[in-house]
């Protein structure tokens, strides 16, 4: 494997944790399926390219769509918790709306950003040094939040609602607020992705939930979820250990389009594993 190829992947398994953590809150912390990430990731990304093509700065840019990604985590939210509406239901829906958002933003499928000038340049070490700072302002306030007493109520919704109930915690707000966390990190994802590439096509969502969730499960997988620190180190580690397996796969013969084939191969592998080991217990 080139090592173009390994830095590539170590930039791009970065931004996948980003998608990793914002998918751990709603299933790790919340207990709500949301798949609202492959509507969340396209929209920041779409918007961050509107954005920086009118002129715009593309610092600022990103958090243009990481409001706009997390406001559509909270309609996610909102439709679930007011309509009644499956939540898995409810990020279909709003994925399904956000491809024709994202084409109306846009106004066309593809944008090309080659003139833009974006965050990152040839300087692979600069580049690396803001994705990680980004991804360390996303997670390490995160960290924090959890160990407040707010963060303890928040966690409390996903583990045990009954109880939070009988505590009068709200479990709408926390997860209209835990949605829009997650829909932010996913528009921050999609941003620092379309800057990356200086390119933005209204596709790039589809099955990014996937990716995510197998990162997230991978990192589960290596070093746990039984303690705060081990989840919370646990889609960060996936996702580099994840982006790695699909480059060796690409290096070794396998078609770019047999990725996401690969991809769920792997998600249903660590479920699998994960039940013959309980059962060992």
């Amino acid at each position: 494997m080139s090592v173009d190829l390994v830095i590539n992947g170590l930039q791009q398994g970065l931004i996948l944790a980003i998608i990793a953590y914002g998918i751990m809150i709603p299933f790790r912390f919340l207990d709500f399926a949301d798949l609202t990430a492959d509507g969340a990731y396209p929209l920041g990304g779409a918007v961050c390219a509107v954005c920086m093509s009118s002129g715009m700065h593309p610092a600022v840019a990103i958090p243009c769509s990481i409001i706009c990604a997390g406001l559509m985590g909270m309609c996610t939210a909102l439709i679930h918790l007011k309509f009644r509406v499956n939540s898995m239901l409810a990020g279909i829906i709003l994925s399904t709306m956000a491809y024709s958002v994202n084409l109306r933003i846009m106004g066309k499928p593809n944008l090309a950003l080659f003139d833009c000038g974006g965050l990152f340049d040839s300087d692979i070490g600069r580049n690396m040094l803001i994705i990680i700072a980004l991804l360390a302002c996303c997670v390490l306030p995160f960290a924090v939040f959890l160990r407040t007493d707010f963060g303890l109520r928040f966690r409390a919704v996903g583990l045990n609602p009954n109880l939070a109930k009988q505590q009068r915690i709200s479990i709408g707000k926390y997860t209209v607020f835990g949605l829009f966390i997650a829909g932010a990190m996913f528009g921050l994802a999609g941003s620092l992705i379309v800057q990356l590439q200086n390119y933005m096509d209204v596709g790039i969502g589809v099955g990014i939930l996937i990716h995510g969730l197998a990162s997230l499960m991978i990192g589960e997988a290596i070093i746990g979820n039984a303690t705060l620190n081990r989840q919370l180190m646990a889609p960060l580690l996936g996702a580099l250990v994840y982006q790695q397996v699909q480059g060796i796969a690409l290096s070794l013969g396998l078609a770019p389009s047999d990725l996401k084939f690969f991809t769920g191969s792997i998600v249903l592998a660590v479920i699998a594993l994960k039940k013959m080991e309980n059962k060992l217990k």
